[in-house]
């Protein structure tokens, strides 16, 4: 809790790069996505995979897919700890070998502010790898009064098309995050938060903009990738 509590003074939440404030993300070239997956049974060994896309094509530029071995148990509400170490040597190792390949923001598989502590596996990696930053989740956590009840479901039937938003605000009064319908084709919603340098209208826009089905596509491709990499 320390730790969290030190690395989560250094959190931004607004908007520090030109291309952030244009209506177009003119000056973005380069989306990240980043994702961790388990072999079936065992917890302790995980595919790490990095992609970056080109921004607004996104096809995949680079790709990095490694084995780790993963030693630290699965704590609720720190999973940062267990995951986040290996995503930072992915970013390392591609700022090394193909610098001119650096993600101008990072996608995240998990939440951001959106978290018991306002401290989740997005805001720990942007803080580490001082990268913007934006936590994309598929389910509600559950946090500051937020349910997923009768009146939460109704909500995200009221998202009729792409790009309908509603803001998840919690008891204390704090905008934790927004609900996104990101793909005409799917009911089911993204839970879209801040993770560092970045504001919440823009990680919006920008989740929105790198979605050709429901999970935008840096993740989804670092998702794929990783599969296919335990498969083989």
């Amino acid at each position: 809790r320390r730790e969290q509590a030190r690395l989560k003074a250094s959190v931004v939440e607004e908007d520090t790069e030109e291309w952030q404030k244009d209506a177009h993300f003119t000056g973005l070239e380069r989306v990240g996505g980043v994702d961790l997956s388990y072999i079936k049974g065992d917890d302790s060994r995980a595919c790490a995979s990095l992609v970056v896309l080109s921004f607004p094509a996104l096809e995949v530029l680079y790709q990095d897919c490694r084995m780790v071995a993963v030693s630290a148990p699965y704590v609720a509400g720190f999973l940062a700890f267990r995951e986040v170490p290996f995503l930072v040597e992915a970013v390392q190792r591609l700022q090394q070998e193909e610098p001119q390949l650096q993600p101008q923001v990072l996608l995240v598989d998990g939440n951001g502010l959106l978290h018991p502590r306002g401290f989740g596996t997005a805001c720990h990696l942007g803080v580490l790898t001082d990268l913007p930053c934006i936590g994309v989740a598929k389910n509600l956590l559950q946090v500051d009064g937020l349910v997923r009840d009768e009146l939460h479901r109704e909500q995200v039937r009221s998202l009729q098309r792409s790009g309908e938003t509603f803001p998840l605000t919690g008891t204390s009064g704090k905008v934790l995050g927004m609900v996104l319908r990101s793909y005409n084709n799917s009911s089911k919603p993204l839970y879209v938060s801040v993770g560092h340098r970045v504001s919440l209208d823009t990680a919006v826009r920008l989740v929105r903009a790198c979605c050709r089905f429901r999970i935008p596509e840096p993740i989804r491709q670092a998702d794929i990738r990783s599969r296919e990499y335990l498969r083989k």
